[in-house]
């Protein structure tokens, strides 16, 4: 997609009236933080989103691209199953630290901080909560809940849902939804 087509399309939701647009991803190249950075400039009524993995640089590119907006939200996450851990070589105790952080450090910019386990669905149950409850109160205020392959049923999906809304301190109190239900 162009530059224009981004622009054209993100206008096109603000003026439908969609309340949250994810425009892009403001790390991954110039082009990309240059159409973000115009969705945000040029929104009128929709919260605009940007993506950035759970470190410093993204989270910090990320807020200058959609700082300009009117209502602006960071969508930071880092996956939280065993196979994700095993990438960057981080121990349950080192990720947990990383969410705490990062997320804080969203926070500081943003009032709006989205943050997502990714691969929630293959993470073990209590780590889940754990890491859930931390990036509550460290200040996320969505949680979206990704099922990162695709496996999981709809019926098994809101089944977590609910058990997460019960469990973990907070959850009632955040956005806790499943991408496929945005």
């Amino acid at each position: 997609m162009t530059h224009d087509e981004k622009l054209e399309i993100a206008a096109m939701l603000d003026d439908m009236g969609v309340d949250i647009i994810e425009a892009g991803f403001p790390i991954a190249s110039e082009g990309d933080f240059a159409a973000v950075s115009e969705i945000a400039k040029n929104a009128v009524d929709s919260r605009i989103c940007g993506l950035a993995r759970a470190n410093f640089a993204d989270i910090d590119r990320c807020w200058e691209a959609i700082k300009h907006a009117g209502k602006n939200r960071i969508h930071t996450f880092i996956g939280t199953s065993p196979l994700h851990r095993a990438i960057p070589n981080l121990s349950m105790d080192e990720m947990a630290n990383k969410i705490h952080d990062t997320v804080s450090h969203a926070r500081n910019l943003c009032e709006d901080v989205q943050w997502s386990p990714m691969d929630a669905t293959r993470t073990e149950w209590d780590y889940l909560c754990r890491v859930i409850e931390i990036a509550i109160k460290a200040g996320a205020t969505t949680i979206n809940i990704p099922d990162t392959v695709g496996y999981t049923a709809p019926e098994e999906s809101a089944n977590l849902i609910r058990r997460l809304i019960e469990t973990v301190p907070g959850a009632d109190e955040v956005d806790l939804c499943d991408p496929l239900s945005q």
